[in-house]
């Protein structure tokens, strides 16, 4: 009988900016004032939407929404190092992603509002609707990048899911097939710590999400998923990989969900204040303005303003929702079937309020 060590699998993980906001010169990337401002701006923005839908809600004017605080830099530094023409393939958690890349922001107030218009993306977005059931869009994306390999582009496709999507067969199936056709795929996972009241410890016995990577023949990174620097420079080696036929990669983004699941959860009942407290110390914005700040990069004169600016651009983006005009009520049935059967014919007739 013999017995030999026949693989190794080691993750990293990286840091650039600590909690401290203190950073690693050597590990830097070029990145100028102006890139690192451009990024902590677009932090805010999504912050300051993220507060006026979740007032909005709780104003009874807005359905079930999901918060983005604490997954602001894993969204914006990893969304802005994609091109145009690359494809992108996210969760119904990625507002962060749609506003970064320039998502008009009255439309995702109308999707959230529950008008399904908001959801048609303008023509120069190569970003798909947002998934809604937890994990379908993993396949979706490794299908998209299937697409492109046959074509010989040379584009990339970012697919976004939540460490919760990590235990659905949609991410096994996605993966496996990503790895064995070597499609040019960017597996990005949120690992905000909680699947809904399910905590991460009670998902997955391995120490990491990353190191599933290795069983799918695909290499795996794990990045600090608060610091916006690090996940830059992860999400472009990785796409530099894809996009010169060298295969998928998965990130696993460690954060943390700040807020409830969404507004009809209730976290308090499931994790202690102190973890939140102590959650909120390492959070992405408080992390970069440190580090900008003590570089001389950014005051608070600066940023006033600019928060000043975001809350007028999310108010300005919910009165040109508040000014549209809802959808007709026949219009629900317009894009179902290229034949509409019977039977949703009678029901579009009752609908509009006649005969059909």
């Amino acid at each position: 009988m013999s017995f030999e060590i026949i693989s190794k699998n080691e993750v990293g993980r990286l840091t650039v900016i600590d909690e401290r906001g203190s950073a690693d010169e050597a590990l830097l990337p070029a990145l100028t004032d102006d890139e690192h401002r451009r990024i902590f701006e677009t932090l805010l923005l999504v912050r300051a939407f993220n507060k006026t839908a979740l007032n909005l809600q709780r104003e009874g004017r807005m359905g079930t929404y999901p918060s983005v605080f604490g997954q602001e830099a894993s969204q914006v530094a990893s969304a802005i190092a994609f091109s145009n023409d690359d494809w992108l393939v996210p969760s119904f958690r990625e507002t962060g992603v749609y506003i970064a890349k320039g998502m008009p922001m009255w439309m995702l107030i109308r999707y959230w509002m529950g008008d399904e218009r908001g959801m048609r993306c303008p023509d120069d977005l190569n970003i798909l609707p947002m998934a809604v059931p937890v994990g379908s869009q993993i396949v979706h994306g490794a299908g998209i990048a299937m697409a492109m390999k046959c074509r010989g582009d040379k584009r990339a496709v970012g697919i976004y899911f939540g460490d919760g999507a990590s235990s659905r067969g949609d991410f096994h199936e996605g993966l496996n097939f990503a790895g064995v056709f070597k499609v040019p795929a960017v597996f990005m996972c949120q690992n905000n710590q909680w699947a809904i009241s399910h905590p991460r410890a009670r998902q997955s016995a391995g120490v990491n999400f990353a190191m599933r990577a290795a069983s799918y023949g695909i290499d795996g990174v794990q990045v600090d998923g608060n610091d916006v620097i690090a996940v830059r420079h992860a999400m472009d080696q990785a796409l530099a990989k894809a996009r010169s036929g060298g295969g998928p990669t998965l990130i696993e983004a460690v954060t943390y969900r700040l807020a409830d699941h969404t507004t009809a959860d209730d976290a308090s009942r499931y994790r202690s204040p102190d973890e939140l407290a102590a959650a909120w110390k390492l959070e992405p914005v408080l992390r970069l303005r440190t580090y900008l700040t003590e570089n001389g990069a950014w005051d608070k004169a600066r940023e006033d303003a600019l928060l000043k600016d975001c809350n007028e651009q999310v108010q300005a983006a919910a009165q040109a929702y508040l000014d549209t005009p809802p959808p007709e009520p026949g219009q629900m049935f317009d894009h179902l079937y290229a034949t509409l059967p019977a039977a949703l014919q009678r029901q579009r007739a009752a609908a509009l309020g006649g005969d059909e």
